[in-house]
């Protein structure tokens, strides 16, 4: 009985690698197509549509988890048959945005691992990478100013965003916490551990390095040490996971933005992100807002960052449902720039699930 259903899988393998490679010959038939419209090789709106596909037709046994980190590799795979690409992250590899990256590109792909949200930008720029993957929020700390700062002046369009949770863990090759002498991670990561640190390992020295990375490559070279990083980190630097999920709030999410030359198509379930500055005078922001209650469009966020051209003068960004090229959305745009002295539009992308 063993032996025949093994058989069978055996068979329904054949079937699959057969299926597959036709699959990927359909994609370099696309990616040559790609390169002759001058269109970018990663398509956010076309993932999103494979992703809602194959969960309309799965039926169980295997969750659509399991086709979505399947499909991830099928997908990643594809887009480096198409074209060697280049996706330039903040931080080491096992970095939390080498995880984001790794979580919308896949493995298949060449990962670029840069000093400084900056160094992301200029690799995408210059052309070295075909997409940056960089830090916007964290639903703890709030913005990352960094990164809107540099979207001011930047030609990059954001294509698409990716949500993260963060999970914070304590790593180390000394298997019990009391030995453990100091602990490893950067300032934000230990004020996000504040209370369990108090509670569990008080008698720890805390020493702050630069990223969760290069703390978990310390802690692996030291007797009695410890880093609190991705598990990630744990498993490029082969240390073991003491405790896992550490962090004192556990809904705590990071979003990123994919950087890229190019914009993306509408898929009937986008954001879109903007920035612009006002003149000063009375009520000024708040004629801002009017087109998108005119228009109907649902805002999701706004932020305002200092412009560092004149004192206080500042830029708004402004998050909101819907794509830039929807009608309503064209036309509260077109509204607000009458009234603004500057208005970018970062970019539209899709919301995947």
């Amino acid at each position: 009985m063993l032996n025949s259903l093994r058989k069978k899988i055996d068979s329904l393998d054949r079937k699959l690698v057969e299926l597959l490679n036709q699959r990927a010959q359909m994609s370099l038939a696309i990616g040559k197509e790609k390169v002759k419209s001058g269109k970018g090789i990663y398509s956010p709106n076309r993932e999103k549509e494979v992703l809602k596909h194959i969960k309309t037709l799965n039926h169980g046994p295997m969750s659509y988890e399991d086709f979505e980190a399947i499909y991830r590799e099928i997908m990643s795979s594809s887009l480096a048959l198409e074209k060697s690409l280049r996706i330039a992250y903040l931080g080491t590899e096992g970095s939390f945005t080498h995880l984001a990256a790794n979580k919308r590109f896949g493995s298949r792909v060449a990962y670029v691992s840069c000093e400084s949200i900056q160094d992301v930008f200029q690799r995408v720029e210059h052309g070295d990478c075909d997409y940056g993957v960089v830090p916007i929020e964290n639903s703890i700390e709030g913005a990352v100013t960094h990164t809107f700062d540099l979207l001011v002046d930047s030609e990059l369009k954001a294509c698409a965003q990716i949500l993260v949770k963060i999970s914070h863990n304590l790593l180390s090759r000394t298997a019990k916490l009391k030995e453990i002498r100091h602990i490893y991670s950067n300032p934000q990561v230990f004020g996000q551990c504040r209370h369990w640190l108090l509670n569990n390992m008080p008698h720890a020295g805390q020493i702050w390095v630069a990223s969760t990375t290069e703390a978990a490559r310390r802690a692996g070279r030291e007797k009695g040490a410890a880093a609190i990083a991705s598990s990630l980190a744990a498993k490029i630097y082969g240390l073991p996971v003491l405790k896992a999920n550490i962090q004192d709030i556990a809904h705590n999410m990071t979003r990123f933005l994919v950087l890229a030359t190019h914009d993306v198509p509408p898929t009937g379930r986008d954001r879109t992100t903007i920035l612009f500055s006002i003149k000063d005078k009375v009520g000024a922001l708040h004629a801002m807002l009017t087109p998108f209650v005119k228009n109907k469009i649902n805002l999701t966020k706004i932020e305002s960052r200092p412009a560092k051209k004149k004192a206080w003068d500042y830029y708004f960004f402004v998050d909101f449902e819907g794509h830039r090229f929807d009608k309503n959305i064209q036309k509260a745009l077109g509204q607000l720039e009458e009234m603004c002295k500057y208005l970018k539009v970062v970019g539209s992308y899709p919301v995947i699930d």
